[in-house]
């Protein structure tokens, strides 16, 4: 394995590092579940894509392909950790917040986690 390529790889897995440090940290500091959420989401996202950008140039260096592994957890990775965020913001809001201390849809319909819209009237 070329010099360029251990420095790529090594490269990769500190950054990642970095990011999964900053990640955890900011999960155990961070004060409010909404505050909590950005951390776990973002920062430790970035850094298991660099473990599997670095676990991609390795397999590539050593066996001349890449594998559809990582690729395929990068994927699941990326689609899912939104989704999850999305689902836990949406719970707190239920549970933490009233209809009146959130800001105007300003559209036909109110936010998607109460029942009941707030009746508009026609603006004259």
């Amino acid at each position: 394995m070329s010099f360029v390529t251990e420095l790529l790889i090594s490269a990769s897995l500190i950054i990642s590092g970095i990011f999964g440090f900053v990640g955890s940290y900011g999960l155990v500091k961070l004060k409010d579940t909404v505050q909590r959420l950005h951390a776990p989401t973002k920062a430790t996202t970035l850094g298991v894509g660099g473990t599997l950008i670095a676990s991609m140039i390795w397999f590539y260096a050593e066996h001349g392909y890449f594998s559809v592994h990582e690729l395929l957890i990068t994927l699941f990775l990326f689609l899912t950790a939104p989704i999850t965020a999305n689902f836990i913001a949406k719970s707190y809001m239920v549970r933490h917040m009233r209809p009146d201390d959130l800001p105007d849809t300003e559209g036909d319909h109110g936010w998607s986690i109460y029942d009941d819209p707030p009746e508009r009237t026609p603006d004259a």
